[in-house]
């Protein structure tokens, strides 16, 4: 398929898209998860959410040179099948797919449990089940509907964290509130200076930070419903620098001047201690709501891609074919409702075991997020091969530094996994990597001795020079010139 025959109805426009994409880069890994890595790094945190932002930036140009070159609702699938191979785009898909859907259930659990500070009465699975269906409907509707709920749902998220800084801000500048007096910059240097446990265990917590990064590359999933994708994409993209330096950069540093980060503690959310300190009788109230947001736009967003993803694995013969089909409002209700009740399972392991459900279905989502990024980058690093040869067009929007920064990239994406590895308690997070890539192979070997013809690879070949890169008619079709 290409970006013009997919079917889907262009409805998401540059205001959800920007949304979408800042919405991408806030979730419940900075509400609830910088908790553990504050008290693992101290102020050296904010060193290591620049640094992984620095990365994550790096494979979002990537991302967006593709997407101009071709934009597609399968994306890096789509990608990893022309540049990489047949398995690469199955696997990926795939992948990427599963990564959603236990995201989805970790995130339909966590909205369960936030429910229980205002309604304790109400059992777990009984939240998580409303939650879920109350998503899905808007998702089956349209993707204009998906588009709104996600938008002020990221609203909400916005907000919160503006508020945050700009209370923050008054505090140590005005001396307002209970903190006023003890608020200072110096909290960042003085209890044990910048790396207080050493920068060893700084760098341990960058497969922390990397998780709370996952979901950024869903913008790219939106190329084949948004109206101008070429215009808000690379838009969306380009604002991921001051995204990451107000939301993650400028809201940890204010909270780190305002509490010292001695007082943090694991599983206890620094945004409740920061409104806790500065004496906002509500600030656990309102923390809490803000994280059962972050929790259901996480699972919104899950529902939107695992659809897009099943149908193009489906028109690519990777897939059962029923998912490829659209309805009457060109959303993809099988994709949709096949992956929604398999989040279903999670709601049943709410009923089953309420208190260990989160734990359960957390551990293979940053280690599938790391491989989505790292065929982004081999995509990317194939795709600038294809361009000097002669066999893809040129895109416009192209990432600096070029397959030298993507090779630099996925470098550090190794360093992650090794990271993973070395912390005993994101270690579980890697076994069931083998698990699931046996898993693959086999089906991949079934489906191609059952349909050959769609595991050969099919380059979107497209000519190169002026007719390419502007657009003229006598560009490919497939490869739109740019």
């Amino acid at each position: 398929m290409t970006h013009d025959d997919e079917g889907y109805a262009r409805g998401l426009g540059s205001r959800q898209i920007q949304m979408i994409a800042i919405g991408g880069a806030i979730g419940t890994g900075l509400f609830l998860g910088a908790g553990r890595a504050i008290h693992q790094a101290g102020p050296s945190l904010l060193l290591m959410y620049a640094i992984a932002g620095v990365a994550v930036f790096a494979i979002m140009r990537a991302l967006g040179e593709l997407l101009t070159y071709r934009p597609v609702s399968g994306s890096f699938a789509d990608y990893a099948r022309e540049f990489l191979g047949p398995f690469a785009g199955f696997a990926t898909g795939w992948t990427y797919w599963l990564m959603w859907v236990v995201t989805g259930m970790a995130e339909v659990t966590a909205a369960a449990t936030y429910v229980a500070y205002w309604w304790p009465q109400v059992p777990q699975w009984t939240a998580a089940l409303a939650f879920l269906l109350v998503l899905f409907t808007a998702n089956l509707i349209s993707v204009r509907l998906f588009g709104e709920v996600e938008f002020w749902l990221s609203m909400i998220k916005v907000t919160a964290i503006l508020g945050m800084i700009l209370i923050g801000v008054g505090v140590l500048a005005l001396g307002l509130g209970p903190a006023g007096p003890s608020a200072s910059v110096g909290h960042l240097w003085r209890e044990g200076g910048f790396f207080p446990h050493g920068v060893g265990r700084s760098l341990l917590t960058l497969q922390i930070v990397m998780f709370a990064y996952v979901a950024v590359e869903l913008v790219g999933v939106t190329a084949g419903e948004a109206q101008n994708p070429r215009t808000t994409l690379p838009k969306a993209i380009n604002t991921l620098p001051w995204r990451i330096a107000l939301f993650y950069v400028g809201a940890l540093a204010v909270i780190l001047c305002v509490v010292p980060w001695t007082d943090f503690r694991p599983g206890v959310s620094p945004f409740v201690a920061a409104f806790a300190r500065v004496g906002i009788p509500l600030g656990a109230g309102i923390v809490n709501f803000v994280v059962l947001t972050a929790a259901l736009s996480s699972c919104n967003s899950g529902m939107y891609s695992t659809g897009r993803m099943l149908r193009d694995l489906a028109a690519n013969g990777q897939g059962p074919k029923v998912f490829g089909r659209l309805t009457a409002r060109r959303t993809p209700a099988a994709g949709i409702l096949a992956s929604v009740a398999v989040m279903g399972f999670g709601v049943w392991l709410n009923y089953v075991d309420p208190a260990g459900a989160f734990t359960y279905i957390t551990a293979f989502a940053t280690v599938a997020g790391v491989w989505t990024w790292g065929v982004i980058l081999a995509a990317h690093i194939r795709y600038r091969a294809a361009v000097r040869a002669g066999r893809a067009a040129p895109a416009w929007f192209t990432a600096p530094g070029g397959a030298a920064a993507s090779w630099c990239t996925l470098a550090f994406l190794a360093l992650v996994v090794v990271l993973i590895g070395a912390d005993s308690q994101a270690r579980v997070s890697l076994y069931g990597a083998p698990v699931w890539a046996a898993a693959l192979a086999a089906g991949y070997a079934w489906l191609r001795r059952r349909n050959p013809s769609a595991f050969v690879r099919r380059p979107h070949l497209a000519p190169s020079g002026p007719d390419a890169a502007a657009g003229t008619p006598g560009a490919a079709a497939d490869a739109p010139a740019l």
